[in-house]
């Protein structure tokens, strides 16, 4: 047939078969490459995750790259302290130590967001000050205003931190608090088979931005911070996280865009709630909640069904209970999953 085609049809011919080629050859990429986007509320541990996967899977970080977390770890310090402070005032507690006025003025001038280094008189400060009755008593009632979670790591680590050959550990790295702001992806190779980890803002101003990440997503991988219970958004202090992080993941849930990606639930910060919840009880926030008091399987389980409750589909759901800054428990749960998303992928792309 082809010695009755025009010139134009053969040169039709001759394109449609060469464009047939790269869709294979695209496809053939494809098949080597997964999309996973990490979703949940501000501080739920996703940028943590993608440290570690970056320690465990990636290059991991340098003495150089440690060493540019370190104004980041020092503004951390002063923004904590800064915090309490200020929440000391609103909570009607006193210093027990009569220099503790003059020394939380000292703190207060501290421009926490500009600061690259701990003076050795600061940090004779910051030791007394952490080594206060009332900032331990007001540290005691972080739940009722906003405090990082890895602020008394930093604290118990001030003499170490403030040397003056400083560079921070891999640990330090995994704790310090950057919130992430825009998009960000990383590869990571496994086996001939590319992971693209998508990190996302979690704070609401920042949700808006997420629809670019939605198309061609393997796998869901949520994140809740189970600890934060009976906390309230830095956000909107009229609205609890963990309700705020439910209502986020049915949200998701239900979006058409993910119609055909797994989920995985990571219930993060589970050593935190474990500590938590022998003093704050679960019951008071949740009444549902009719397991033992201060009981952190009770309360882990209680939680991790309010989750499952409203995954109202026919599809799977992998969860995990998770401490981020674990590299051991990382590596293990990721193990653990990385089969299931591989064979999942493969699936899709079979039925594709």
């Amino acid at each position: 047939m082809s010695c009755f085609m025009s010139a134009d049809d053969r040169e039709q011919k001759r394109i449609n078969a060469a464009i047939d080629k790269e869709l294979k050859r695209s496809k053939s990429v494809l098949r080597k490459e997964y999309k996973l986007l990490l979703l949940g509320t501000g501080e739920s541990g996703k940028s943590t995750f993608l440290k570690q996967m970056r320690i465990i899977h990636g290059k991991g970080f340098s003495h150089q790259d440690r060493s540019d977390f370190k104004q980041f770890v020092i503004q951390n310090i002063f923004s904590a302290i800064q915090a309490i402070i200020e929440a000391m005032d609103v909570l009607g507690i006193a210093y027990t130590n009569p220099d503790g006025d003059a020394y939380g003025k000292r703190i207060r001038a501290v421009s926490a967001d500009n600061a690259t280094d701990i003076s050795s008189e600061q940090l004779q400060i910051l030791i007394a000050l952490w080594n206060d009755g009332g900032i331990r008593a007001c540290f005691a009632r972080s739940r009722e205003y906003q405090l990082s979670s890895s602020a008394q790591y930093y604290f118990d680590g001030l003499d170490r931190i403030g040397a003056k050959d400083y560079v921070p550990t891999e640990q330090d790295v995994l704790r310090v608090r950057i919130p992430t702001t825009g998009i960000n992806e990383y590869p990571f190779d496994f086996d001939r088979v590319t992971f693209r980890v998508i990190d996302v803002g979690g704070q609401r101003s920042e949700r808006r931005k997420w629809i670019h990440c939605f198309e061609c997503v393997t796998s869901i991988i949520f994140l809740a911070a189970i600890s934060e219970y009976d906390q309230v958004l830095q956000e909107d202090d009229t609205q609890n996280r963990l309700e705020e992080s439910l209502a986020l993941f049915e949200t998701i849930l239900k979006a058409k865009w993910f119609e055909k990606s797994s989920f995985i639930l990571f219930l993060n910060k589970k050593d935190l709630l474990e500590e938590k919840i022998k003093k704050s009880h679960l019951s008071d926030f949740f009444p549902e909640y009719d397991g033992a008091p201060g009981d952190p399987k009770d309360a882990k389980d209680f939680i991790k069904d309010m989750y499952l409750a409203v995954y109202e589909t026919d599809r799977c759901i992998y969860w995990h209970y998770t401490c981020a800054t674990d590299t051991e428990n990382i590596k293990f749960v990721f193990d653990s999953v990385k089969d299931t998303i591989l064979e999942i992928g493969l699936n899709a792309l079979t039925l594709a």
